[in-house]
C-alpha cells in the first residue's frame, strides 16, 4: 500500500490518504483556542458543587516571587566580592551560606513563591544546593590563610 506524496506550496508534503482540512490556518488556531478555553471553564465549574465558578486565589505578585532569588544572588555576589578581596576563607563560607539560604527557600516555600530557584524537582535542587554548600564549607576550612 503505497501513498503518493505531493509537495504543496512552501515545500510542505501532503499525503493523499490523510484527511485534508478546508479551513485556513487561522481558523484552526481559533478553534484550538476556543476548545482550550472551554476545557478550562469546564474544569473550573467541575471543581465546585453547584456549578458556580470557584473563587480565585489571590496570586502572588511577579516581583515578590523573585525576592528569594534576588536575596540568594546578592549573597552570592557578596561572597564573590569577599573572595576577590583576598579573603579565601570567609568568601566561600559566605557563598556556602547563600547556597544554604537557597536550599532553605526551596525546602520551605511553596512552588509558586520561589521563582527561578525552582530549576528541577525539589529533592534534586535540595541535594545539589546542600552538597555544594558542604563542599564550599570544607574548602573554606581547608584553605590556607594568606598572610597580608
Amino acid at each position: 500500500m503505497s501513498r503518493s506524496v505531493r509537495v504543496l506550496r512552501f515545500g510542505h508534503p501532503r499525503v493523499d490518504a490523510w484527511p485534508v482540512c478546508a479551513s485556513s490556518g487561522w481558523e484552526i488556531v481559533d478553534q484550538a483556542i476556543r476548545s482550550a478555553v472551554n476545557r478550562v471553564e469546564l474544569a473550573e465549574l467541575s471543581d465546585t458543587d453547584e456549578g458556580t465558578p470557584a473563587p480565585q486565589e489571590r496570586a502572588v505578585p511577579t516581583w515578590l516571587v523573585q525576592v528569594p532569588y534576588v536575596l540568594v544572588l546578592s549573597a552570592l555576589a557578596a561572597g564573590i566580592v569577599i573572595v576577590a578581596a583576598a579573603y579565601f576563607k570567609r568568601g566561600p563560607a559566605v557563598i556556602a551560606g547563600a547556597l544554604l539560604l537557597a536550599a532553605a527557600f526551596r525546602a520551605f516555600l511553596p512552588a509558586e513563591w520561589i521563582g527561578m530557584l525552582a530549576v528541577r524537582r525539589r529533592w534534586v535542587d535540595l541535594v545539589t544546593l546542600i552538597t555544594m554548600a558542604v563542599l564550599l564549607i570544607v574548602l573554606a576550612w581547608v584553605a590556607p590563610q594568606l598572610s597580608s
